[in-house]
């Protein structure tokens, strides 16, 4: 430890943070550039030849000239996320007596009253049968 003296530790974690830091941010980039949907393929190409031609300048243009549209399309991707997330518990969950995808409890629930009405009286074994079959049918 006596030949590497602390200072120059600190400098090697503090080079190798930026270095993963910068790595990060290229890969944001290339991921951007291939989810916008404004760019046409010669535009995705062009700005994808410019950040691996020239890595530093190309990702620091790429952030001054597209920072505020990249920040937008992030804004909207979780947006439409979150929005395909309440649907999708909305559908799995379902709400008794409602019909149709996730609502698989009102069919449960039709059954127990079906089976309520058949042990009243209310209806006999072969009403029972052809609404339980038009239920499940």
């Amino acid at each position: 430890m006596d030949d590497y003296p602390l200072l120059n530790l600190f400098l090697t974690m503090l080079f190798l943070f930026l270095w993963v830091m910068w790595f990060f941010l290229l890969f944001k980039v290339v991921t951007d550039l291939f989810r916008d949907h404004s760019l046409n393929g010669w535009a995705k190409a062009g700005w994808l030849v410019f950040v691996i031609l020239l890595p530093y300048v190309g990702v620091l243009v790429y952030l001054i000239v597209r920072g505020r549209s990249m920040h937008e399309r992030d804004a909207k991707a979780v947006r439409e996320s979150e929005a395909a997330f309440r649907s999708y518990v909305k559908e799995a969950a379902g709400t008794p007596g409602e019909a149709g995808p996730g609502g698989g409890n009102s069919h449960v629930n039709e059954l127990a009253k079906l089976a309520e009405l058949k042990d009243k009286g209310s209806l006999n074994a072969e009403e029972y049968e052809r609404a339980k079959a038009k239920l499940l049918s």
